[in-house]
């Protein structure tokens, strides 16, 4: 899968790197450039008339000098609001076409941002270099009968809990398990994870072996700590989600060979 091409760990900048740069903002992924990296993690809303824009939430009120949901505006009343960074926010059809080395993560945040996006992405040429995400399993479902298997897709939530559960059990019992969770031949790719969901520790030894197994990459987000950067990477991850992307790039680096 090209998205996932190279060697060794990969650095995702968190929205662009959010304790850094206004997240999610032209200026953020002009930072990721300009560090060296080559991917971004980012989210993606709706306007009314079908443009998807950068966004994590589905208001446009915390981060720019606006106010209502990204959903009941056109992109004509978008485009006139200003970012944090004094920018209008991004279209995705424009990162596509002015960054053509970034690859991109894109978390579908609501269940009207799928059509556009499938389309955005197809008219974009870009399905070799994006891997589509959500939390929600109807909205991977509807990108992999759209696109297919030729484009990169990670894990939703319940089937994040059957990986877990899996990884609980021996061999032959895990492989079976294993079948119920999407694997390449779909087009997934990654499995995107906190380190643990409330007291309960998601990555370990165990899952990395089991996702490793049913040949999914693992991806831990969002990590910001260099201590914790390193106990992951020496745990075997393959990549790691930060706002901090100068940290992550430099705690890369100083570990030898990444992606």
């Amino acid at each position: 899968m090209p998205y996932l091409d190279g060697v060794g760990p990969i650095a995702l900048a968190h929205r662009g790197g959010a304790q850094e740069v206004p997240e999610n903002s032209r200026a953020a992924v002009e930072h990721v450039r300009a560090l060296g990296l080559g991917y971004l993690e980012t989210d993606v809303h709706a306007t009314a008339d079908g443009v998807v824009v950068l966004s994590h939430d589905p208001t446009v009120d915390r981060v720019t000098d606006g106010s209502g949901a990204l959903a009941a505006m056109t992109w004509r009343q978008v485009a006139v609001l200003r970012d944090r960074s004094g920018d209008r926010l991004v279209r995705l059809d424009e990162l596509l076409a002015d960054y053509p080395e970034l690859r991109v993560n894109i978390d579908a945040k609501s269940d009207a941002v799928v059509d556009p996006l499938v389309a955005t992405v197809r008219d974009a040429g870009a399905v070799d270099r994006v891997c589509l995400t959500s939390f929600a399993e109807e909205r991977l479902a509807r990108v992999r009968a759209a696109l297919g298997p030729a484009v990169a897709t990670g894990l939703g939530r319940a089937d994040v809990l059957r990986l877990v559960a899996a990884a609980r059990l021996p061999g032959p019992a895990q492989d079976r398990a294993l079948r119920q969770v999407p694997g390449p031949a779909a087009g997934t790719v990654c499995v995107q994870v906190p380190v643990r969901y409330r007291r309960f520790p998601v990555v370990t030894p165990a899952f990395i072996a089991a996702a490793h197994r049913h040949g999914l990459a693992v991806h831990v987000w969002t990590v910001d700590e260099p201590g914790e950067m390193c106990r992951l990477l020496d745990m075997g991850v393959d990549g790691l989600v930060s706002d901090r992307p100068t940290l992550l790039r430099d705690v890369l680096t100083a570990r030898g060979p990444w992606h």
